[in-house]
C-alpha cells in the first residue's frame, strides 16, 4: 500500500512539474505571439507609408500624351 501511495506522490509531482513548464512555455509563446503581432504591423504601417508615397509619385509624373 505504501509503495502504490508513493508511486501516486511521485506521478503527481511529475504532473505538477511538468503543469508548471507548460505554463511557463505557454507565457513565453504568448510573448513571442505578441512581439511578432507588434512586428507584423509595424511593417505593414511602413508598406503602407510606401505605397502611398509610390501613388503620390505616380500621380506627379506627367501622363503620356501620344
Amino acid at each position: 500500500m505504501d509503495s502504490e501511495i508513493d508511486a501516486l506522490d511521485q506521478k503527481l509531482a511529475q504532473l505538477v512539474q511538468l503543469t508548471q513548464r507548460l505554463r511557463a512555455e505557454n507565457m513565453q509563446l504568448r510573448q513571442e505571439i505578441a512581439s511578432a503581432l507588434s512586428q507584423q504591423r509595424k511593417s505593414q504601417d511602413k508598406v503602407s507609408e510606401a505605397a502611398q508615397r509610390l501613388e503620390k509619385l505616380l500621380s506627379q509624373l506627367p501622363e503620356d500624351t501620344q
